[in-house]
């Protein structure tokens, strides 16, 4: 299957944010050039985006907020629910469990598992904090169809690697390391310093005294 437009995907969830807000507030429509102009990218960006999910437009006033958000949902893939499981309550991992949207986007962190006693058996963010030591006995019976893994690059593997052996094929990855896995299981790899070096790549482009837009 070959995977739709990154760009347009890792738009999608600031276009939502964005509904989300004008739903609160009452508006029934919404149009390209409003979006883009929220965005800082050029107006048709925003409408190719938006033809790739199939909904179609009224040339007068846009397209109806509750309808655009359904397809955005559809279009990702969030029209239903989705369960997961984190192992690694560090910073990241906490910030994780504290990130309100994931409700909206129907993705449900349901059980929390880490190594370091003083974690264990507290509570982060309202999850109870389990002993990765009991994660087999835990999830064997209701395995959730995600893992996020938030430990060292040095255990990641490990950590993986049981996950895999409990049925989990797809991996949401924050470990700085490239994770081994058999064929059918799909991993995506967040690094955060990837983001720095191309944040920096835009400051030393705007030092030199080219214009760099958001898109860039």
């Amino acid at each position: 299957m070959k995977i739709q437009n990154s760009p347009t995907l890792r738009r999608m969830p600031t276009y939502l944010h964005r509904l989300f807000k004008l739903r609160l507030a009452g508006q029934e429509w919404v149009s390209c050039a409003e979006l883009a102009e929220y965005m800082g990218i050029p107006h048709i960006m925003v409408r190719k985006d938006i033809a790739m999910t199939g909904l179609p437009g009224n040339k007068r006033f846009g397209f109806k907020v509750n309808d655009l958000i359904n397809a955005i949902l559809k279009f990702v893939g969030w029209d239903h629910a989705t369960s997961a499981t984190l192992v690694g309550v560090g910073s990241l991992g906490s910030a994780l469990l504290g990130f309100t949207d994931f409700q909206a986007y129907n993705f449900r962190i349901e059980s929390v598992f880490d190594s370091d006693p003083d974690k264990i058996g507290r509570e982060v963010h309202g999850f109870e904090v389990y002993d990765i030591a009991e994660i087999r006995e835990r999830l064997k019976l209701a395995c959730p169809k995600v893992g996020i893994i938030c430990v060292s690059s040095i255990g990641a593997q490990g950590v993986a690697d049981v996950l895999v052996s409990l049925g989990i094929k797809y991996i949401w990855n924050f470990a700085n390391v490239c994770l081994k896995v058999p064929e059918g299981v799909i991993v995506q790899r967040e690094v955060i310093a990837g983001g720095l070096a191309v944040l920096f790549a835009k400051m030393r482009r705007a030092e030199a005294g080219e214009t760099v837009t958001e898109t860039d």
